[in-house]
């Protein structure tokens, strides 16, 4: 098992030699600075505390502060902890790079989708508009709410309600890296994943991973022509 943090930048398409072409999505994975490590004895579990994108100290309170110069590293913007058999051997002031993850490894990606704040069923649902014409006033509304009888007493469960929509945590399991760079630092997964563009994502080694890892043919150029 082995995770690390990355940046949602938008999604386009490359090509293999064979002309196959794939919807990818870009993630930007800026090296992972190892700050500190939870342990078995003091924390109860086992962790790696990881910075991720470099910022200006005068951005950061105190106590933020002081963790990264006790680590003697620079300050960063975002603090996490990944979990992993494969990157706890780790040290502080070590660095995880785009190249963790290859072509071809099955990984899930963790974010946080988009917020629409509250929104009503139309939106939310894509329930249908009610008639607008001939003195109509049901243009937007809920709908229903009678149950034909049943449980009188209360609305059933799963009635489509306006709400809030989003932001929550989405997990996408089974996702196929495609290619994966550290120089340039950005890894291509499969597909769209959660969250809007610019968002912080996580990748790990995928949990319930398929039988057979989709065979992932070589690209042209590893990116798309132009990049």
């Amino acid at each position: 098992m082995k995770s690390i943090i990355g940046r949602k930048m938008g999604m386009t398409e490359v090509f293999a030699a064979d002309g196959t072409m794939y919807p990818v999505t870009v993630i930007e994975v800026l090296p992972n600075v190892v700050v500190g490590k939870k342990t078995t004895e003091k924390d109860g579990y086992e962790a790696l505390q990881v910075g991720y994108e470099e910022i200006a100290e005068r951005h950061l309170n105190q106590c933020e502060l002081g963790l990264y110069k006790k680590a003697n590293v620079s300050a960063h913007a975002h603090l996490y902890e990944l979990k992993g058999d494969e990157i706890y051997g780790k040290n502080v002031g070590e660095t995880l790079t785009a190249d963790l993850f290859q072509a071809g490894e099955v990984v899930d990606v963790i974010g946080t989708t988009k917020g629409h704040g509250y929104s009503g069923t139309i939106k939310r649902y894509h329930n249908h508009i009610g008639p607008k014409g001939h003195g109509s006033g049901y243009h937007r509304q809920i709908g229903s709410l009678a149950n034909n009888g049943r449980c009188n007493n209360r609305v059933i469960p799963g009635k489509t309600m306006s709400g809030h929509w989003g932001p929550h945590q989405a997990t996408l399991e089974n996702v196929t890296v495609i290619a994966s760079d550290k120089e340039k630092g950005y890894i291509l997964v499969k597909g769209g994943i959660p969250g809007p563009k610019k968002s912080i994502v996580m990748l790990r080694s995928a949990i319930l991973e398929q039988f057979r890892k989709p065979e992932v043919k070589p690209l042209v150029n590893n990116a798309k022509k132009g990049e």
